[in-house]
C-alpha cells in the first residue's frame, strides 16, 4: 500500500516550517517566480510539483523527513503482521486440537469467528471515530520527534497496521487448518449446552453458508450431516452411524474462516488505507501553509528597493513630521488624566475652556465633552483645540476614535493641536517618545498636528556651552 498522500503532507509541513527562518519577501519572490514559470508552461501549480521544483534548486538528497517519520510505523506494521502470523498457527492448532476421544466442536469455532468479525468492526470504528485507546503506550515507544502532521493521521494508521496484521492472521490460520486436513484425521461435530435440536442449528449453520452455497455446494453442511455429528456431554462410546461423516465438516470450517474472518479484514484494510490516504490529502488541503503559499503565488512581488533592510534590522519608525508652535486656542481638552493637578501657564488662561475625557470617563461623559466643545467652538472665526496627552503612554485606539467623533461635531476649520505632557509639564519630551505622537497625528490627517510648549525660560549660553 502506497503512502503517496502522507509522504507529500509531511514533506510540505517539513518545507513550511523551515520556510519560517527565511525573509518574507525572499519567500514571495522565490514562489512567485515558480507560478509565473508554471504559467508560462502551461502547468497548474501543485504541493508536490512545487516541492520537486525546490528539490532541484537546492539539489538536496537523501533520506527526507517523511521517511524517517513512516520509518516507525512499518516497523509497527511489521511487528502486527509477525503477531499475526504466530497468533493465526497458535490459534487454529489450539481449534483444532484433537487427541482421537473427542471431537472438534464447530460451535466453539463459530463463536471465535463471530469475536473476530467483533474484533475488525471496532478497529475500524474507533479509527473513523478519531479514538486512540493505545494512545498511552503508542507514546511510550513510538518517536517523540515525530511530526505533529502525523500525530492527526495516528488512529487511521493504527487501524491499518491492525487490518494487515488480522489479515496475516486469517491467512495463516487458514493454512494451518488446510494442513491439519492433510497431515490428521480429524473429526468434528457440534454441541451446546442449550437445549437446541438439530432443525435450528441446521437452519443456523445454512444461513452462515449462504455466501457460499453456489460457489462450492458441497461446503453447505446437509440436514443428515448436522443430525449424525451431534455429540452430547455425556457421551459414552461411539454411537455415530458413519465415522467417516465426521470429517465432512472440514470445507464448511475453511469457507466459514475465508469469509468471516480473512475477507472481512482485506475488506477493511483497503478501506482503512483509503480513509488514510484521503484524511491526508484532507490534511493538506487545509494546511496553513498551503494557503500562504497560494498567496504568495498570486500576488505579484513588489520591489521596493529598501534592500539594505533585513530580518536582523529594527524597522524604521522616523516620521517627517516636526513639532509644530502652540497655536492661539481658548479651549484645551485633558485626555484620561493628563494636566493633573495643573496645567502649564501656556495652556491655562483666564478664558480658557477647560474640559476633560477619557481615562474613567464613559461615552457619555466624553460625547457631552465634545458637544460644549462644538458650541464653544461655533462662535469662534478659526477654532483651535488643544488636547493635553500623557507623553509616555502610547496613543490609544480610543483616543482615534474620540477625535473622528470630534470631527463630526465640531466645525469643519477646526484645528486640532496635540500636546504630549511630560510628569512635570515643563520638560521637552524624550524622542522616542515625540515620535510616536508625531506619527499619530500623521495618521489622523492635516488638521492634526503634534505641538510643543514654548520654554518657560530663555535658554542660558553659559549653560549650554556657547561662551
Amino acid at each position: 500500500m502506497t503512502d503517496t498522500a502522507i509522504r507529500l503532507l509531511l514533506e510540505f509541513d517539513d518545507k513550511v516550517r523551515r520556510d519560517h527562518e527565511q525573509p518574507p519577501a525572499f519567500l514571495h519572490r522565490r514562489d512567485r517566480k515558480y507560478a509565473l514559470d508554471c504559467q508560462q508552461r502551461d502547468m497548474t501549480p501543485s504541493p508536490g510539483h512545487w516541492l520537486a521544483h525546490l528539490e532541484r534548486l537546492s539539489g538536496q538528497g537523501g533520506e527526507s523527513v517523511a521517511d524517517a517519520a513512516l520509518g516507525t510505523w512499518r516497523r509497527i506494521m511489521t511487528g502486527f503482521i509477525l503477531a499475526g502470523c504466530a497468533l493465526g498457527v497458535l490459534t487454529m492448532l489450539g481449534l483444532l486440537f484433537y487427541e482421537g476421544g473427542q471431537r472438534i466442536n464447530v460451535t466453539v469455532i463459530l463463536a471465535f469467528v463471530f469475536l473476530q468479525c467483533l474484533l475488525a468492526g471496532f478497529t475500524t470504528l474507533q479509527a473513523f471515530a478519531g479514538w486512540q485507546p493505545w494512545r498511552p503506550l503508542l507514546t511510550r515507544f513510538a518517536d517523540q520527534k515525530s511530526p505533529a502532521a502525523l500525530g492527526k493521521l495516528q488512529p487511521q494508521l493504527m487501524a491499518r497496521a491492525a487490518h494487515i496484521g488480522g489479515l496475516a492472521f486469517g491467512t495463516c490460520g487458514l493454512l494451518t487448518l488446510l494442513v491439519m486436513v492433510v497431515v490428521q484425521d480429524l473429526a468434528f461435530g457440534w454441541s451446546t449446552t442449550l437445549n437446541t435440536d438439530s432443525h435450528r442449528f441446521l437452519g443456523l449453520v445454512q444461513t452462515i453458508a449462504a455466501p457460499w452455497q453456489w460457489l462450492w455446494p458441497g461446503a453447505v453442511p446437509d440436514a443428515s450431516l448436522v443430525e449424525t455429528t451431534r455429540f452430547f456431554r455425556a457421551q459414552t462410546g461411539n454411537l455415530t452411524l458413519n465415522p467417516a461423516r465426521l470429517g465432512d465438516w472440514w470445507p464448511f470450517v475453511a469457507m466459514v474462516w475465508t469469509f468471516y474472518v480473512l475477507l472481512p479484514r482485506l475488506v477493511l484494510a483497503v478501506i482503512a488505507n483509503g480513509h488514510l490516504q484521503l484524511k491526508a490529502r484532507r490534511l493538506l488541503n487545509r494546511h496553513p501553509g498551503l494557503t500562504a503559499l497560494q498567496y504568495r503565488m498570486e500576488t505579484p512581488a513588489l520591489e521596493t528597493g529598501n534592500a539594505h533592510n533585513d530580518a536582523q534590522h529594527q524597522p524604521d519608525t522616523s516620521t517627517n513630521s516636526q513639532l509644530k508652535p502652540l497655536p492661539e486656542s481658548d479651549t484645551v481638552i485633558c485626555w484620561a488624566g493628563a494636566g493633573e493637578p495643573e496645567l502649564p501657564d501656556a495652556l491655562n488662561g483666564p478664558d480658557t475652556l477647560v474640559l476633560r475625557a477619557g481615562g474613567r470617563a464613559s461615552l457619555q461623559d466624553d460625547t457631552l465633552t465634545l458637544e460644549k466643545a462644538a458650541n464653544h467652538l461655533a462662535h469662534i472665526t478659526r477654532p483651535a483645540v488643544i488636547v493635553v496627552t500623557r507623553s509616555w503612554e502610547p496613543p490609544t485606539g480610543e483616543l482615534q476614535d474620540f477625535l473622528q467623533h470630534a470631527r463630526e461635531l465640531w466645525p469643519p476649520t477646526s484645528h486640532v493641536a496635540v500636546v504630549p505632557l511630560t510628569t512635570s509639564g515643563q520638560e521637552e519630551p524624550p524622542t522616542h517618545q515625540v515620535q510616536q505622537w508625531l506619527r499619530f497625528t500623521e495618521r489622523l490627517g492635516t488638521d492634526f498636528a503634534c505641538v510643543s510648549l514654548p520654554p518657560l525660560f530663555p535658554q542660558n549660553p553659559y549653560r549650554q556651552g556657547e561662551l
